[in-house]
């Protein structure tokens, strides 16, 4: 089986997230030479006006068998910078890396066409959104959102996160789209798979399995580091991103291609 992408959909992505990211770009890093510790994919000079662990070097997506490996490289310590904990949902920030992708969100369980399906290693001390996983093996399931974990993420605009702005999409009231296994039971187009990220000197890496058999080659992806917040009401829009840190291509034009 062929993952495909749908037409204009690298159109909608751009359209989409390009207001948002209008006046990060202004300071984002440009492609360069590659980078002497990462080859191909989308490469990017150090940016010495940005946060170290959010300035992109280098993004990458590569395949070996039914495994993807999502990568990313930053000048400084990967995972160095974690949002300050307030201690209540309402307002709560959470730090991110980015892979935007032109799969179709129907590729991981959501509706086809959903929106923008990015996979997303995240940190946030204020909840806990693996209910399934006990990240710091302390049995409890729902006290390690501050260590770095992974998720499948929906995104589109709405103008109630800002102008321009995007946010992981809300599931409305009375809803019932199609969601992944590994939902977490959150009202929006989230899945929580429990695939754990590498967090290495200057790199981020996810394992992510699909069936056998399924072609991932050419998909277009990108590299975004980034901040979201929870909404003051803890209500719809529930999670909007509030700031981008960095864009690998510096335009997201997702110019990578997986497994090229």
């Amino acid at each position: 089986m062929t993952w495909k992408t749908y037409p204009g959909q690298h159109g909608l992505v751009r359209t989409l997230i390009a207001p948002v990211l209008a006046a990060a770009l202004l300071a984002a890093s440009s492609p360069a030479a590659a980078h002497d510790q990462h080859t191909s994919g989308i490469q990017a000079a150090p940016n010495a006006a940005e946060k170290a662990d959010f300035d992109i070097v280098h993004a990458k997506v590569t395949v070996a068998g039914n495994v993807a490996t999502f990568h990313m490289a930053v000048s400084g310590k990967a995972g160095d910078s974690r949002p300050a904990a307030t201690g209540q949902l309402a307002g709560a920030e959470v730090f991110a890396y980015v892979w935007p992708t032109g799969l179709d969100a129907s590729a991981v369980g959501f509706d086809q066409g959903a929106g923008i399906l990015s996979l997303a290693v995240t940190a946030h001390p204020d909840f806990d959104d693996t209910p399934l996983f006990d990240e710091n093996g302390d049995g409890d399931t729902a006290n390690d959102g501050d260590l770095w974990h992974s998720h499948w993420v929906v995104l589109g605009p709405d103008e109630a996160c800002g102008p321009g702005a995007l946010k992981v999409l809300d599931i409305p009231e009375g809803a019932t789209p199609s969601l992944p296994k590994t939902w977490p039971g959150l009202p929006i187009l989230i899945d929580s798979p429990g695939w754990q990220p590498l967090l290495s000197g200057e790199s981020v890496d996810v394992k992510v399995p699909f069936a056998p058999g399924q072609d991932l080659t050419g998909i277009a992806y990108d590299g975004v580091t980034s901040g979201l917040r929870v909404n003051a009401n803890v209500h719809a829009p529930l999670l909007c991103v509030t700031d981008v840190f960095d864009v690998a291509s510096g335009d997201l034009s997702l110019p990578g291609r997986i497994g090229q």
